[in-house]
């Protein structure tokens, strides 16, 4: 009986800005090459919590402001909640650009109140005003953790006006090679807590990044059947041309 793992796609309608979609394609195109049976489950604000339990990754993407209120609203009272516990119990899962901020402990918009996040991860987010730039444009990184990773360099592309700065409980995912990444004034882009990750990268980001995609797959295997799996290489070529790409428009 082959392997297998259920992909829970947090709010596909609506948190999917960028591309991003593209991340789960690459999650599933993995575990296909692989012989791993992977099966994708869209998760929506009707989808019934026991649903998401039972899923062995976690993917939710980035939105635009209406979407991201209709999201986060469902995400804050319902789903936030379950995804906190399997992520404390080392569930992967990977948070894009709103969804990154979604997790931490709270927004705050330039005007406006304090928005609540699920406090899944130890960061918050602030906008410094509209005289402040936005984050826009390509970046490359070197990842720092997770430890098996570390040195991998990775590229993408951020857009993203909130400052996300990290708090002591939590690690940074790379260090910036060139770009913004989190706030774009200590050096630090995307978060890691247990299996999770957390990034500004679109592009979409795994596609860009195979070894962050294969990392996910592999530690949803780890923790699904409780033991070491070992994945078969894959062709990457393509990957490791559009890195070339970036790095060519960046100057590195």
């Amino acid at each position: 009986m082959k392997n297998s793992i259920r992909i829970a796609w947090l709010y596909p309608d609506l948190m999917s800005t960028y591309g991003d979609r593209g991340n789960v394609i690459v999650l599933q195109k993995r575990c296909q090459w692989r012989g791993i049976q992977a099966d994708i489950v869209p998760v929506t604000l009707e989808t019934k919590l026991s649903v998401l339990e039972s899923c062995d990754l976690i993917f939710m993407g980035g939105a635009q402001d209406r979407q991201q209120k209709l999201a986060g609203e469902d995400f804050l009272k319902r789903k936030g909640p379950v995804v906190k516990k399997m992520v404390d119990q080392g569930i992967p899962a990977l948070f894009v650009c709103a969804a990154y901020q979604f997790v931490g402990h709270y927004y705050k918009p330039y005007k406006g109140e304090k928005i609540s996040g699920a406090g899944i991860f130890d960061l918050t987010t602030e906008h410094p005003g509209d005289q402040a730039k936005r984050l826009i444009g390509n970046v490359s990184a070197e990842i720092v953790y997770p430890d098996a990773l570390a040195g991998t360099i990775i590229v993408g592309f951020e857009n993203h006006g909130g400052r996300t700065h990290l708090g002591p409980k939590l690690k940074p995912l790379a260090k910036v090679i060139k770009g913004n990444g989190n706030n774009g004034s200590d050096g630090w882009e995307g978060a890691v807590y247990k299996n999770a990750i957390g990034s500004y990268f679109h592009g979409p980001l795994l596609p860009k990044n195979p070894a962050i995609a294969d990392w996910l797959i592999q530690r949803a295997l780890e923790m699904k059947y409780h033991k070491h799996i070992a994945l078969t290489s894959v062709d990457d070529l393509l990957a490791i041309q559009a890195q070339s790409a970036i790095h060519r428009r960046l100057g590195i």
